[in-house]
């Protein structure tokens, strides 16, 4: 897709809801390429992560069964999934408190439209929804300035960094722990 066909389509604004199990092939697509074209900005590998199946992310989207604290949401361009995000959180009594986001994904051609805004907005709403969440954290690679600065605007501070925290070859990044609380 060219970028002005995007920023068209843009202008109707793309539709950002809750993943189903239906989805699962477009997110696993989208994973996929983002992990190639990103590879320190997640934990996972995109070799080893080409070879799961589309079932193997069931877990990361919500069902009337499961934990309301777990969810993914995309932005959707027509039949493409553009961007993802998922909010995860243990089960532990002692730790149910909390939330996590992780892999929060937009494709190169939808970067700076406001996609990656919509997504967290959306993520964060999904979180504050659930009573017992008071605080939502988030890990980010260092050197990744553009999302910082989106996490920074929606309140999230930094608290921590845990160095060399991927290694790809004979370089590390580190990653930076941020952290929204709500109560």
């Amino acid at each position: 897709m060219n970028s002005a066909n995007f920023k068209r389509a843009m202008a109707a604004e793309l539709p950002i809801r809750l993943l189903v199990p239906g989805d699962a092939a477009a997110y696993k697509t989208l994973r996929d390429d983002m992990l190639a074209a990103y590879p320190d900005a997640f934990t996972s590998d995109a070799q080893a992560d080409l070879r799961k199946p589309a079932s193997s992310y069931l877990t990361r989207f919500a069902t009337a069964a499961g934990d309301p604290a777990r969810f993914s949401v995309g932005a959707w361009l027509g039949p493409q999934l553009v961007g993802a995000i998922s909010c995860e959180r243990d089960t532990r009594l002692k730790v149910q408190h909390i939330a996590r986001i992780v892999g929060m994904m937009v494709r190169p051609e939808a970067q700076g439209q406001g996609i990656g805004r919509g997504l967290l907005r959306a993520c964060i709403a999904g979180a504050r929804a659930v009573r017992e969440i008071e605080m939502l954290t988030l890990s980010v690679t260092s050197t990744n300035g553009p999302a910082i600065a989106l996490y920074e605007g929606a309140g999230f501070i930094r608290y921590g960094q845990l160095s060399r925290a991927i290694k790809i070859g004979d370089a590390y990044f580190h990653k930076d722990q941020m952290v929204l609380t709500f109560k």
